[in-house]
């Protein structure tokens, strides 16, 4: 997702709170809610200029509902009347209901002589669908609660349907739900406008950027309406945008530094059929700048690690008979644990019952913090006390699969509300979670969450959340926070994603391909938090 905003880390706000910042910016601050409307009106019919490539003569719709929303709506259109635009609005809803700022805004669009059709006639508003360059989605707002039906449902269907040019949507596309990202609805598009791009107001709200919901809105953009900077940065929201102002990178190596100076990372990892998981949990160690990476591996299968491996090192430890790690391993894979840094536990590590016994105990007794990923996961879940048993911090990187198994719930339960899951889930456990898929969350045992806005869909392939842990665990092992080490590698990992969709496709990618990227993907952030060009 492409995100417009103030260089700055930015919180991400339900409608409910955001109601409370407008309240507080007119009741503290004196600033009119009238005029908080026009700027909204003025932000959106600035956009649309910009989409349109000009106003005069251009052919818009605005497309109005009876509350604030519509009100936004009325006033973008009498801005691009004035810049000599070709302007319709379409309402629907009955208009007793429009009331304050809304009404003021409706009625001055009728004074101007704007044309407005107040039949709620969808066979009209097909013909001016299909009429305008740019239709402006001012029906629902962040409101919207329940499903949608009737006439509103057949609005943003006719919306969809038969939109020849560009749609804009006012705050959040129709049909979204503010809170979570749920579209609510039965139709073909999921019950949702289907935007090109969001103009929102203040704060971008939790549903712009959690999917479903996400995938309607196109380019998002934040607008400042006149609400107190004072008011938006301490607006009490203990969610946020990740995006590359949300962390800050260490400054560039100095001249004289060595290896030991960047931390000395320990994986454990690997099984029969699975080595690949170990080395790309140690390639993405390596380039995250990691100084030393030592891989623990079953002893059967060094001879394969150390072929696949060049930078990384390797130690064989004692095996089980399925030649993997088990109740023999653990004083061994924990003496090497507290040599180094910082731990990944879990890729390609097979999951037989001497293997989960090994996981648990080796996890019960960390003293250094540690990653836990894939078939560490399914160990823990067997036992979720072993998270609070160590003294070390950890990290979990489950998928929604895994976070179901972890919960003993299902799929659907887990990706209907990502944020609030994977939140409960580090306060209750008092580890940091990172719940993978698109639009990763990041929650810490404090409350605060994150809401990653990079990644590709390309990287929806076998190994790349390998490549994750590996990430993380590099920056745990340079001294990183568990909660500062799994936003930045989140957001690099994305990042290197988009990167390697660019050169490979998104489908032909790979893990390595990921990996391969992330030096860039680094450069690019340091260039643009150091205001490098």
């Amino acid at each position: 997702m492409k995100v417009k905003k103030p260089p700055l880390r930015m919180h991400l706000v339900t409608a409910e709170e955001m109601r409370r910042l407008d309240s507080l910016a007119t009741e503290n601050y004196g600033i009119p809610s009238l005029l908080l409307m026009e700027n909204a009106g003025r932000a959106v019919s600035e956009v649309a200029v910009e989409m349109l490539a000009g106003a005069r003569g251009r052919r818009v719709l605005v497309v109005c509902g009876p509350g604030n929303n519509g009100g936004d709506g009325f006033a973008a259109a009498r801005h691009l009347h004035n810049l000599g635009a070709d302007v319709r609005i379409s309402y629907f809803g009955d208009r007793s209901r429009s009331k304050g700022d809304a009404l003021t805004n409706l009625e001055i669009a009728e004074r101007m002589g704007l044309d407005v059709d107040f039949s709620g006639n969808l066979r009209r508003l097909k013909t001016s669908v299909t009429w305008a360059e740019l239709t402006i989605d001012a029906l629902l707002g962040t409101g919207i609660k329940g499903e949608i039906t009737g006439d509103l449902a057949k609005v943003i269907e006719t919306i969809n349907a038969y939109k020849v040019g560009k749609v804009l949507a006012v705050d959040i596309p129709s049909g979204v739900d503010a809170d979570t990202g749920r579209t609510w609805g039965t139709l073909p598009t999921g019950g949702a406008v289907d935007a090109d791009c969001t103009v929102t107001f203040g704060l971008p709200k939790i549903g712009l950027v959690t999917y479903p919901g996400a995938s309607y809105v196109g380019e998002l953009i934040v607008a400042d309406i006149s609400i107190p900077r004072e008011v938006l940065s301490n607006c009490g929201s203990q969610t946020f945008l990740l995006d590359p102002h949300a962390f800050v990178l260490p400054p560039r190596r100095y001249a004289a530094s060595h290896k030991g100076d960047y931390g000395h990372l320990a994986v454990v990892a690997g099984s029969v059929g699975m080595t690949g998981a170990a080395a790309l949990a140690a390639e993405g160690a390596l380039r995250i700048g990691t100084g030393l990476v030592t891989v623990a591996v079953p002893e059967s299968l060094n001879d394969i690690l150390e072929v696949k491996l060049t930078e990384a090192m390797t130690i064989p430890v004692p095996q089980n008979q399925a030649r993997a790690f088990g109740k023999t391993s653990v004083s061994q894979v924990l003496d090497i644990i507290n040599k180094r840094d910082a731990a990944v536990i879990g890729p390609g590590l097979g999951r037989n019952e001497d293997t989960i016994t090994f996981v648990l105990e080796l996890i019960s007794k960390l003293k250094k913090p540690a990653v836990v990923d894939a078939d560490g996961l399914f160990a823990v879940s067997k036992d979720l006390g072993v998270l609070k048993a160590g003294r070390g911090p950890i990290v979990i990187t489950p998928h929604p699969g895994e976070m179901a198994n972890l919960l003993g719930t299902a799929v659907s339960e887990v990706q209907s509300n990502r944020l609030e899951v994977a939140r409960s889930f580090a306060k209750d456990h008092g580890v940091t979670v990172v719940l993978k898929g698109a639009g990763t969350v990041v929650a810490d045992p404090s409350g605060r969450a994150f809401v990653n806005t990079s990644g590709s869909p390309g990287m929806a392939t076998g190994g790349v959340g390998d490549v994750l842990a590996g990430m993380i665990g590099g920056l745990l092992a340079q001294g990183w926070t568990p909660e500062s080490a799994a936003c930045a590698a989140v957001h690099i990992h994305g990042r290197a994603g988009e990167l390697a969709a660019e050169e490979c496709t998104e489908a032909s990618m790979i893990a390595s391909d990921v990996a391969r990227h992330i030096g860039t993907a680094i450069d690019e952030l340091i260039r643009l938090q150091h205001g490098e060009n």
